[in-house]
């Protein structure tokens, strides 16, 4: 279980989250959401413990990671898993060897075993037998796989994922999350998407968390954030599925020409 408590967060005089209190529920997909500059970067940041919180604690199963060394702090991260908003594979590397990096970086597996694990972790993600192409000789959806395959190989008991749908189509864009859905249930993982895509809402959004300026403004489930009653959230939710309707028919009208 994580548990963020009352965490401060402020760049150059200017507060950028207040306050915040959450519990990310153990086995579930744990949705952070909000506008562009509302935080909820930032907060998935503190989580991890990539920026250092002002004020408040952050606990992954009762132990605060805000008070660890970078000793105590390697120890928690190699239980988690990060895919990248932009997928972050190296160009250099060929998708093999993008999906073993971390198993390189932090096991002593022998080379039978590191390919017995990625491709595991590739078929997984239904990449079977596309070990040798390079990031640049496949498609954006294909990337994002690569990256949630190489985010899952060391088995982590975590799972953050930053925009998994920034740069896809809608149809692309489902596929991965009923992938990281399907994932979380299936290795128990705790899984924390930060997001602004309302189907990513709907469908995976066990645990939800609106940050609204930096503080926390509602919490609950996608079958509960239908019938919210919080103004700022319904005028998000509106303004999202406005856009993601805009989105597909620009799409339509632009395949229509072609």
């Amino acid at each position: 279980m994580i548990e963020v408590k009352n965490v401060w967060k402020s760049f150059d005089g200017k507060v950028v989250i207040q306050d915040v209190s959450a519990t990310m529920q153990p086995g579930k997909t744990n949705l952070i959401i909000g506008t562009s500059g509302s935080g909820k970067t930032v907060l998935m940041k503190l989580t991890i413990g990539l920026v250092p919180v002002d004020k408040g604690e952050v606990f992954y199963e009762g132990k605060d990671i805000t008070k660890m060394g970078e000793k105590e702090l390697k120890e928690v991260r190699k239980q988690i898993g990060m895919l990248f908003q932009g997928g972050a594979l190296f160009d250099s590397k060929d998708v093999e060897k993008n999906v073993m990096f971390p198993l390189d970086m932090f096991t002593k597996m022998s080379e039978a075993e590191k390919m017995r694990r990625v491709n595991e972790v590739l078929e997984r993600v239904n990449l079977k037998d596309a070990n040798r192409k390079f990031p640049s000789e496949i498609s954006g959806g294909m990337k994002k796989r690569v990256a949630l395959a190489r985010a899952i190989v060391l088995n982590p008991k975590y799972l953050f994922c930053d925009e998994p749908n920034s740069g896809l189509d809608p149809q692309t864009s489902l596929v991965i999350d009923k992938l990281i859905k399907e994932i979380t249930l299936e290795y128990n993982i705790t899984s924390i998407i930060n997001t602004h895509d309302m189907n990513t809402v709907m469908e995976s959004g066990d645990h939800i968390i609106y940050i609204y300026q930096g503080k926390k403004q509602w919490e609950g489930s996608n079958k509960e954030i239908i019938f919210s009653k919080d103004e700022r959230l319904n005028s998000f939710i509106f303004a999202s599925e406005f856009l993601t309707k805009a989105k597909e028919m620009s799409m339509m009208e632009a395949q229509g020409r072609k």
